[in-house]
């Protein structure tokens, strides 16, 4: 019990320690005082944890002190357990016993330190006034697991310490893991901080609370020196502890408020507070009479699945005058739970609802402006293709359901989707009675029709069109003895034939319509629905009227009627919707395609040792986990994404990469969920599983990019919100504008009016005229087409690219990328296979003195205990080169960075004999010393380095590769010349990009010499080298400003950060990754010619989409003023048939226009090569201009004089002369894998060529 506190109480007989329990125990202290001659027992015998509290302060930079002297002087003080220096000595973090000594006694014992301003005076722990820690912060000390470095802890304390109500943050021990955050529980709750410093890198840093407030749970009031523990605890006033338990199972409020009725009766619940978007319940309880398991098991009684999120948290509720301990029980981590929730209020959720009745861009427009107002909502996306909104609310003030309803209060259906993010919902039905397949197929077919209402209405209204029509004809022709034919004055059989074939389709057929319009009215919005009903009910209504006036008269002539209008219009409007539906399902087809490949069941097995089969059952695929072991028959689906342990097969993967040729797969290979295995049977260890499986992120993303809005169609939502208004107005003037002129100028009426008999008076003529004028007006116009326009062609888009193994996401990217003027491309792992591979060997002895593969027997031994990259290429090259997957035995090991390795080899004759019978007795030998290594390591062990080979490797090394020598007891006998190798198709994919009028740029963090070689192997002409990944970003920046859109492409492993700065990011061949994150386009297959893909297939929808513009706009363009009359003149006129029928072919034609992207195919790469027969040459390296780091100036060859230049140029040919005259032993290969190369490790010291 060191400086800590003993307070002996003669009055009471007894004796308050608070001591460390690493050190002592109650045990041992009764001891201590037994032999000092007294009688000691213990009158508690469970010790009461005491929680130090922490306080940091400010050591003056002109202290006369050493931060070593100030902690030693505050070591020596009774209740300071430990003090902490920061690296930069500015501040000491002190740990102490509140009960013992405060703060402000604290900052006496060293003079000239004062409390850091930003902690506040008095740590929580020492509250002196109960107000204190309430208003002011809290000390808290984490666990930060998977800190390695100190960029770690500045990172973590530069974007912690920039939170709201984060006063200080340090990082105090790496070894510890431990870090002192100083916060207002009123700004922000422990669970956000935790959130927050695990979101600076996912997946790396964990954060716990350091073990000794592990046992806090149940812990009351501290020990006071005075009074015995047991006094105290009556005084103080129940407990209440704060559980947050996990509810999975809960679809919509009426669950929640089960939960919350049934739970809330429980004896001890103080309250319960259930969170459907979080799928979580917090309940304030007492201890003393339940616990969070008790709770827990009621809720999985009542049919939820519950478990428990974290540790219990303890809340006081001081009474007032134990005020001063009760505070001191609150653990400095567990202040924060009442804010906990105050906190979560804050936080913004997100809920998707399914949208049905949308028909057209306008309703888009409508829903979005009218929810936006709405208070608690932050954003709303709608999305018209998918019927779906994506709603961003507070959920202190609006919930799912509500909004839901505030949709539907607008007029169209609207229901929560529960769990999205899970795609489509399953529902299982059980139907009995079916016999044969008609019956299945029967079925199928009438659930797959969402597009009922369109084909109702359209025939319906055909019924009573065609008879109506038939009438038309047949006046037109036998005109005039039925027509006359009255069945009342006024009432001709012909109109009344009309009236009664038009009130069906009027009530039946545009039922649907005049809801939709009648919703659309109620909230000021006036949408396509609005426009129709107008046209036909005025049509209707007009020519009602004229006829009970004609009636009323008991007119001799027949009065003009419309009604053959509003079936004709019907018919047109009708047929236009359900094609148009048909046709929107077909848009989508790709993502149910995509959706169908995912497998339903998948078969488990249980692997005894050795690999054995002990057991295997048929599970849904929900339930497989990660590590289980799957097995695939041939011809089954693979349920889960994978890496094969057993068998070989080939796997048909082409729905998802795009890839047409079956792939091998062997153990160790990954398998991919949703391809299909072909011959052999295969075991999988399950590595994603889920919504984590490839398939199922690229169905996500798909649904994503189809309801995200290109920047186009936000221009098109603005114009029909206005578009309906407009045109409503345009059909009154038009009214108005006949009317004047035809009483101003009635022979032009007279002229171009069909069917004008002298019967009918002149004003009647002349009223009729502007009625079917303003009427066709409101007909033609289709805001719909012009909704459709981009919507269509996005979704063909995205989903023709998403079976071509191309993800876009959106259509932002869609859009953008055919705007790209520069593509850069990272140079490892996407020009080049990202991995070592030996180019060559080369033999410096005779094969009679070492045969040659006992020489690659020996120097792959050598090499595998390596970590280098450099080391397992050499190792991986020899075990191909003798076939074998196992080499000798390596002893003595070492390793000199930067120079080389030494070791001893045995045991490598049982490698030799299996493959050669015949080999010398006198070889066999036991041990072999064996040097690999640089010039320098062969010259540090004596060796002489021959002029010749110092030629070659120089050579090698001009050409971006390293040279390595090999010598074996004491005889250098081997160079291998080793490279990253480039991709076969990089340089068609460059000649390509090119060819379409790209700018392409190499930008990589390896030399000049390599970047040059590479560049000219694949034919790029400007090269940033030795740029860092962090200046990747500012070089891509850079790039932007000189007002060009950038494509960065990337494999995604370091340049994250640039392919999120880049107009366009390219991710390649990464699977799952960080990558996909920050990429805009993720191509499944690790191909480059898949980026010309990508940005052929932008163009081509881009094109669509204007096509589709031209459509829908020429059709408003020209249909309206034609309408109007504009061009009567010329002979012009419409009747409004007409115009119903050319507005549905506008929408019709734009829908189709959009499917005839599905015929895309991906540029293939024989026609290409075909193409660029001839042209693709290797640039010489004096084409190439080459930057070093991030600034603009180039050490191109273009500022070399030309004496300089024709150097070069020759020196280079020559050069390249040489190196295709290959030595006769050499072994050329190159097969390609997937890590950094770190160039030039081995023989820097020589970097020194040309």
């Amino acid at each position: 019990v060191p400086n800590q506190e003993l307070c002996v109480s003669l009055e009471e007989k007894n004796a308050v320690i608070i001591y460390d329990s690493k050190l002592q125990t109650p045990g041992t202290l009764q001891e201590a005082i037994h032999d000092m001659g007294f009688d000691a027992i213990l009158a508690d015998s469970n010790p009461q944890p005491v929680l130090p509290d922490t306080v940091f302060l400010t050591i003056p930079t002109q202290s006369t002190l050493t931060s070593k002297q100030i902690r030693s002087t505050l070591l020596k003080n009774k209740g300071i357990l430990d003090v902490k220096m920061s690296s930069d000595q500015k501040t000491a973090v002190v740990t102490f016993i509140s009960s013992i000594i405060n703060g402000k006694q604290i900052i006496q014992i060293v003079p000239g330190v004062d409390l850091s301003t930003s902690a506040p005076e008095v740590a929580p722990g020492t509250c002196e006034d109960a107000s204190w820690s309430q208003a002011s912060s809290v000390v808290l000390r984490l666990k930060i697991e998977g800190m390695t470095c100190h960029s770690c802890t500045s990172t973590i304390e530069g974007k912690i310490g920039k939170l709201q109500g984060i006063q200080q943050i340090k990082v105090v021990s790496l070894e510890k893991k431990s870090a002192i955050i100083n916060y207002n529980p009123n700004l922000i709750s422990i669970d956000v901080l935790r959130k927050a410093i695990e979101a600076v890198s996912p997946e790396t840093f964990k954060v716990s609370l350091p073990d000794e407030y592990e046992n806090v749970a149940l812990f009351t009031t501290l020990a006071s020196p005075l009074k015995s523990p047991v006094a105290l605890r009556d005084a103080s006033q129940p407990l209440t502890q704060v559980v947050v338990i996990n509810i999975e199972g809960m679809t919509c409020n009426s669950c929640v408020q089960s939960i919350e009725g049934v739970i809330s009766q429980k004896a001890g619940v103080k309250s319960i507070h259930v969170s459907l978007p979080n799928h979580n319940g917090t309940i304030e309880y007492d201890p003393l009479q339940t616990c969070p398991e008790d709770l827990r098991s009621s809720i999985e009684d009542m049919g939820f699945d519950a478990s428990l999120s974290e540790l219990p948290v303890v809340i006081t509720r001081p009474s007032p005058e134990v005020q001063l301990e009760s505070h001191k029980t609150e653990p400095p981590s567990k202040v924060s739970p009442l804010h906990v929730a105050k906190h979560e209020t804050k936080t913004i959720s997100k809920c998707y609802v399914q949208v049905t009745g949308m028909t057209c861009a306008s309703c888009v427009a409508n829903i979005e402006r009218n929810l936006r107002r709405e208070d608690g909502i932050h954003s709303i996306l709608v999305a018209l293709m998918a019927g779906k909104a994506e709603v961003r609310y507070n959920p202190a003030i609006t919930h799912p359901s509500a909004i839901a309803e505030l949709i539907r209060e607008l007029g169209f259906g609207a229901t929560v989707m529960e769990n999205c993010d899970e795609g489509d919902g399953i529902l299982e039905l059980v139907v009995r009675g079916m016999t044969c397949a008609s019956c299945v197929h029967k079925i199928e077919s009438t659930l797959m029709k969402t597009n009922g209402v369109w084909r109702r209405s359209f025939l319906v209204s055909l019924v009573f069109c065609i008879p109506v029509m038939g009438l038309m004809i047949y006046m037109m022709i036998m005109d005039s003895q039925l027509a006359d034919a009255h069945l009342l004055p006024g009432l001709s059989v012909m109109n009344f034939l009309s009236f009664l074939l038009c009130v069906p389709v009027q009530m039946f057929g545009g039922w649907h319509f005049y809801i939709q319009a009648y919703k659309a009215l109620k909230h000021k919005t006036a949408n396509m629905d609005v426009l129709i009903v107008l046209a036909t009910s005025i049509a209707f209504v007009y020519s009602f009227v004229i006829l009970l006036v004609a009636m009323a008269e008991k007119a001799k002539s027949n009065p003009v009627t419309f009604f053959d209008t509003p079936p004709m219009l019907f018919v047109f409007i009708s047929l236009g919707r359900w094609l148009e539906h048909v046709a929107k399902g077909k848009t989508s087809e790709a993502l149910a395609r995509l959706i169908s490949l995912q497998a339903t069941e998948a078969t488990i097995v249980t692997l005894g040792p050795d690999n054995i089969l002990l057991s295997e059952e048929q599970v849904d695929v929900e339930l497989v986990q990660r590590g289980d072991i799957v097995k695939v028959i041939p011809g089954g689906k693979f349920p889960v994404d994978g890496r094969v342990i057993e068998g070989h097969s080939m796997v048909d993967e082409s729905l998802i990469t795009g890839e047409a040729m079956p792939v091998t797969k062997k153990p160790g290979n990954t398998v991919i969920a949703g391809s299909i295995n072909q011959n052999g049977s295969l075991l999988i260890s399950a590595t994603h599983v889920g919504a984590d499986t490839t398939l199922s992120q690229i169905v996500k993303l798909v649904e994503e990019a189809q309801t995200s809005k290109a920047p186009i169609q936000q221009f098109a939502d603005k114009l029909s919100g206005y578009f309906v208004p407009f045109i409503v107005a345009v059909s009154v003037v038009t009214l108005f504008a006949w009317i004047i002129i035809g009483f101003v100028d009635f022979e032009i009426v007279e002229k171009y009016f069909l069917g004008y008999n002298k019967s009918i008076s002149a004003a009647e003529v002349i009223i009729r005229f502007a009625f079917q004028a303003s009427i066709t007006v409101l007909c033609i116009a289709c805001p719909c087409s012009l909704g459709l326009a981009t919507p269509t062609a996005v979704m063909v888009g995205t989903g023709v690219g998403a079976q071509n193994g191309i993800l876009i996401k959106g259509g932002e990217p869609l859009e953008m990328a055919h705007k790209v003027k520069v593509v850069v491309f990272d140079k490892t792992g996407t020009i080049t296979h990202g991995t070592p591979e030996v180019m060559q060997v080369r033999f410096l002895v005779e094969s009679n003195r070492i045969p040659h593969n006992k020489m690659l027997a020996i120097v792959g031994t050598a090499e595998s205990n390596s970590e280098h990259p450099l080391g397992v290429a050499i190792t991986k090259y020899c075990k191909k080169e003798l076939d074998s997957e196992t080499l000798g035995t390596c002893t003595d090991f070492q390793v000199v960075p930067g120079c080389g390795i030494s070791c001893k080899v045995t045991n490598i004759e049982a490698l030799l004999y299996r493959k050669n019978k015949m080999i010398e007795e006198n070889n066999i030998k036991n041990k072999y010393s064996v040097l690999i290594g640089n010039r320098e390591w062969m010259n540090r062990n004596g060796l002489l380095v021959k002029s010749e080979v110092d030629k070659a490797m120089t050579e090698h090394e001009r050409r971006g590769r390293t040279a390595v020598l090999a010598a074996i007891d004491g005889v250098l006998c081997g160079l291998i010349a080793i490279a990253d190798t480039v991709k076969p198709e990089a340089e068609l994919a460059v000649y390509t990009l090119k060819s379409m009028g790209l700018e392409v740029v190499l930008m990589t963090g390896d030399n000049s010499k390599t970047a040059r070689s590479i560049a000219s192997q694949v034919g790029i002409t400007k090269v940033f080298a030795e740029v860092l990944p962090s200046h990747k970003v500012a070089k891509v920046k850079q790039l932007q400003d000189e007002g060009k859109r950038v494509a960065m492409v990337g494999d995604g492993i370091n340049d994250s950060p640039a392919l999120a700065m880049a107009n366009v990011g390219i991710a390649i061949g990464t699977g799952t990754d960080v990558a996909i994150e920050a990429a805009d386009v993720v191509l499944i297959k690790d191909d480059l010619m898949d980026v010309v893909a990508s940005i052929d297939l932008s163009r081509k929808t881009v094109k669509r989409i204007r096509i589709n513009f031209v459509f829908a706009l020429i059709y408003n363009l020209i249909g309206v003023p034609i309408a109007a009359g504009v061009f009567l003149p010329i002979g012009l006129v419409l009747q409004p048939w007409m115009g119903s029928a050319a507005m549905a072919a506008s929408s019709v034609s734009v829908v189709l226009s959009s499917l005839l992207l599905k015929m895309y195919q991906k540029p293939s790469s024989e026609k290409l090569e075909f193409r660029a027969r001839g042209q693709i040459r290797h640039k010489s390296p004096s084409e190439i201009s080459v930057h070093i780091g991030i600034d603009e100036t180039g050490t191109g060859s273009p500022k070399l004089s030309l004496m300089d230049q024709i150097i070069n140029y020759s020196r280079a040919s020559i050069n390249s002369l040489f190196s295709d005259k290959r030595s006769v032993n050499s072994i050329v290969l190159n097969e390609p894998d997937k890590h950094s190369l770190l160039v030039g490790d081995f023989g820097e010291d020589d970097d020194t060529a040309l």
